[in-house]
C-alpha cells in the first residue's frame, strides 16, 4: 500500500529500537523469480516462464487494457512507454474534450488529485478527516448533551479520536527516535569525514562517547552486506520519513490539500474534476505495480512483467496518504468505460467515508466484465476480525463476483512462505502472490525491489490480463474462477508473529484457496475451461 512505507520494512511495527538487531543484507532470491517456477527453479514463483515456454509458444493473443489505479505511472519509462494506454480518439494538448467523456486531454489516464493549479502529493488519513469532520458537532459534547438518535455517531467520534491521539503520540515518537539515529549517524559521518564512507572506515573510528560506540557498532554489522548509501537510503531515509509524513501530513488536524483539487469532497456524485497528469509528483508505486503487470518482457531491458500483451492505463487516486471514496468510485468508473478489463488497486484504508459510492463503482465495473483485483494490506492483520477498505462486500448485502482479494507470499518453500506484513483471512483474502523483493520499474528509468502486497495484487492482475488475453471469450468471473481453482497448494504451517507472541497455524487459514496463483496450472485449466 502506498501510504504505509513501513511495509518496506516488514511490517507496521517496526522501529529504532530493534535497529541494531534486525538484519538488512539482501536476500538470495533468483531475479524475476516471482516468474518463476517451484519445481523446476526451487523458487515458488506463479510459474510463468513455465507457462510461456511450453504453453503459449505460437498462440495468438489480443491486448487486454488494464487500469493501474494508484499514484501515478511514469509513461517514459524504459520498459513501460511500449505499453502505455493511448486515448486514440483524443488529440493532445488542444484543450478540448475530443472524445466527450468529460475529462479534457485525457490521452494516457486521468488523475483524480489535481487541477490546472497542480496536484496533490501528501494527504491526511481518512482517521484524520473522519475526526475533523464530527469535531464541527461533537467536540465540546458529551454522552448527556447528545441526542439519543446521534449518540452512535458520537461513541464513534470518540473512539476515532482516541486511535488519533494514539496513532499520532506514536508517529511522534517513531519521529523523535529515527531523528536521534540519523542525527548521530550524521555526526559521525561528519567526523569520519566521507560522503560515502566503507565498513573498514567505521571500523577505524575511535568513538568519544557511548553512542558513538552503539552506532559504530551497528554499522560495522549492518555494511557486511551492504554499503552505506544503500543502508541509509533504505533503512534510515524512509523511516524518518514515513513518521515525518505521519506527523506533518497524514494525522495532521490542521492540514488539508484539497483545494488543490477545486470540487466539493463531500459531493460523492461530483465526476467531472482533475487533469491529464497521470505521472504526479510522486510516481515509484504505480509505476513498480505497472510493470510487474505488464513490463516490456522482449526489449532486454529491465524487468519482465507477467504479461505479454498488454496496455497500461495510468489512473491516479491515491496520494501519500489515504485515498477517498470519491476518488475510488470515479477512477474505476473511468477505468470501465475507457476499456479496462482489469483493474488493479493497490491501495487500502482501515477506514471508509462513503463505502456506498464505492459499491455502486463496483458493481458497475462488475456488470460490464471487468475483473478487479485489490490487494490485501500490509499491517499482518486478519481480515475476519480487521476492516480494510475498499472491499468486495455489499452495504446492502451481497459480494462483488468478479473481485479477487491478494495476500502476499515470499519464495521459500516452507514456514516463512506468508510474508510477515501481509494481512490474511480465511474467508477474506482470495489467493496469495509472490510480494517480496519484486524487482520492477521506478521513475527515471530505474529498477527497483520493493514489497508489499502492493506487489502481490499486480502479480495476479498480471496473470488475469495473460489468461484474457489468449483466452478472450472468457467472462470476469470466470477468469476469477480459474486464477482461484489453479493455485498450487501450501500444505504446510506458517508463522504469524505479532509484537506480543507468535503462533503457527495451516496456511489454509489464511485465505480461501489454501495457495498461491500459477499461470501454468491457470492456462491449462482456461484451455479445458467450459469444454
Amino acid at each position: 500500500m502506498k501510504k504505509n512505507v513501513m511495509t518496506f520494512f516488514g511490517g507496521k511495527g517496526w522501529c529504532i529500537a530493534l535497529l541494531a538487531a534486525m538484519p538488512f543484507a539482501s536476500f538470495a532470491q533468483k531475479p524475476n523469480w516471482q516468474n518463476l517456477d517451484l519445481q523446476a527453479d526451487s523458487t515458488f514463483g506463479i510459474s510463468t516462464e513455465k507457462a510461456y515456454n511450453e504453453l503459449l509458444k505460437g498462440k495468438k493473443s489480443v491486448p487486454v487494457i488494464v487500469a493501474v489505479l494508484d499514484g501515478g505511472v511514469e509513461i517514459a519509462h524504459e520498459d513501460l512507454k511500449a505499453v502505455i494506454w493511448v486515448n486514440k480518439k483524443e488529440k493532445a494538448g488542444n484543450g478540448k474534450d475530443d472524445d466527450k467523456n468529460g475529462y479534457i486531454d485525457d490521452v494516457h489516464g486521468w488523475n483524480f488529485l489535481g487541477s490546472s493549479k497542480g496536484s496533490i502529493n501528501y494527504e491526511t488519513l481518512e482517521l484524520t478527516r473522519l475526526v475533523r469532520r464530527d469535531n464541527a458537532k461533537f467536540a465540546n459534547a458529551d454522552a448527556t448533551s447528545v441526542k439519543a438518535n446521534e449518540l452512535p455517531a458520537f461513541e464513534a467520534y470518540q473512539k476515532n479520536k482516541a486511535e488519533l491521539e494514539k496513532e499520532l503520540e506514536e508517529a511522534k515518537i517513531g519521529l523523535q527516535r529515527f531523528s536521534g539515529i540519523k542525527n548521530a549517524i550524521d555526526a559521525l559521518v561528519k567526523k569520519i569525514g566521507k560522503d560515502q564512507p566503507t565498513r573498514a572506515d567505521f571500523e577505524a573510528f575511535k568513538p568519544s562517547d557511548d553512542m558513538e560506540t552503539n552506532i559504530q557498532r551497528i554499522l560495522v554489522n549492518q555494511l557486511k552486506n551492504t554499503s552505506f548509501e544503500d543502508f541509509y537510503k533504505k533503512q534510515i531515509e524512509p523511516g524518518y520519513d514515513h513518521y515525518k509524513q505521519q506527523v506533518d501530513y497524514n494525522l495532521n488536524l490542521d492540514y488539508d490539500p484539497r483545494g488543490i483539487v477545486g470540487d466539493d469532497p463531500n459531493n460523492s456524485k461530483e465526476r467531472f474534476y482533475g487533469n491529464n497528469d497521470v505521472t504526479g509528483p510522486d510516481a515509484r508505486h504505480g509505476s513498480h505495480v505497472a510493470g510487474i503487470i505488464g513490463a516490456v518482457r522482449t526489449n532486454d531491458l529491465g524487468i519482465k512483467g507477467v504479461a505479454n500483451n498488454v496496455i497500461i492505463m495510468g489512473v491516479r487516486n491515491t496520494p501519500n496518504g489515504d485515498e477517498r471514496d470519491k476518488d475510488v468510485a470515479n477512477s474505476i468508473r473511468y477505468a470501465v468505460d475507457n476499456g479496462a478489463k482489469v483493474i488493479n488497486m493497490s491501495f487500502g484504508k482501515s477506514y471508509s467515508w462513503d463505502k456506498a459510492i464505492v459499491d455502486e463503482a463496483v458493481k458497475y465495473a462488475v456488470s460490464k466484465d471487468v475483473l478487479l483485483v485489490h490487494a490485501a494490506g500490509n499491517d499482518n492483520n486478519n481480515l475476519e476480525v480487521e476492516s480494510n477498505f475498499p472491499d468486495p462486500e455489499y452495504l446492502g448485502g451481497g459480494k462483488a463476483a468478479s473481485w479477487i482479494t491478494v495476500g502476499a507470499s515470499a519464495w521459500t518453500n516452507d514456514g516463512q512462505i506468508k510474508a510477515n506484513f501481509s494481512n490474511y483471512g480465511k474467508t477474506k483474502v482470495d489467493v496469495f502472490a509472490p510480494g517480496v523483493d519484486i524487482n520492477s520499474t521506478v521513475p527515471g528509468s530505474k529498477y527497483e525491489k520493493l514489497s508489499g502486497t502492493s506487489m502481490a495484487a499486480p502479480v495476479v492482475a498480471g496473470l488475469a490480463a495473460l489468461i484474457r488475453s489468449y483466452y478472450p471469450k472468457l467472462k470476469a468471473v470466470e477468469v476469477k474462477d480459474i486464477i482461484l481453482k489453479s493455485v498450487v497448494k501450501v500444505n504446510q504451517s506458517v508463522e504469524i508473529r505479532t509484537e506480543t507472541d507468535v503462533k503457527t497455524v495451516p496456511f489454509s487459514d489464511l485465505c480461501v484457496t489454501g495457495g498461491i496463483v500459477n499461470a501454468y496450472n491457470a492456462l491449462k485449466l482456461a484451455a479445458e475451461y467450459k469444454k
